[in-house]
């Protein structure tokens, strides 16, 4: 099965978008055309620093989200006015590439946006000015694999979506017509 996800968004890729974006953009080889690099998933897990179960428990869902083990990522300076200390553990992310990556994105606008109540479309603003895009995910919930009953608390995460464009104009084109809903 995650080879015909992955076939559908690349194929999707190859066949609709890299034309469109060639048509659009006036690229002069295929090479050019922009593509998505990378996902990042950031998590931030600075509430629950002290309790190791709870760390588990986050990490656990993360992983069940994205279908990869997250890296634990540790505080470097020690900050006293939030009670932090060199090399606690303050969050978790998760880089996806290739088949994972693909699996991902089309889980990501085909099944978890339609879930997020008043769904009116991702902003558009959220450009970095070197062709990424970011956003941020209120509640885990919004995924099919994890469960209301189980979840400990709601946890919301950032999504970074890395691409090779140069501009933010071909990144936003490349990523409406790979599939993300933005809004008007």
């Amino acid at each position: 099965m995650a080879n015909q996800i992955k076939n559908r968004v690349k194929d999707n890729y190859v066949n609709v978008v890299v034309p469109a974006l060639i048509k659009k953009f006036g690229y002069k080889n295929v090479n050019q055309v922009p593509k998505l690099e990378k996902i990042v998933i950031n998590m931030g897990l600075g509430d629950i620093k002290d309790n190791a179960k709870s760390v588990q428990i986050a990490l656990d869902e993360l992983k069940q989200i994205t279908g990869q083990a997250p890296m634990v990522t540790k505080a470097k300076k020690s900050v006293a006015n939030f009670k932090v200390r060199e090399g606690m553990t303050v969050g978790a992310k998760v880089t996806l590439r290739a088949t994972r990556m693909y699996e991902f994105f089309d889980k990501f606008v085909s099944v978890a946006l339609p879930r997020v109540r008043d769904f009116k479309g991702i902003p558009a603003n959220s450009f970095d000015g070197r062709g990424n895009y970011n956003m941020g995910v209120k509640e885990q919930l919004i995924f099919p694999e994890i469960s209301y009953d189980k979840i400990e608390k709601i946890r919301g995460f950032d999504v970074c979506f890395v691409t090779t464009a140069q501009t933010d104009a071909e990144a936003k084109e490349l990523l409406t017509l790979m599939g993300l809903p933005f809004a008007k």
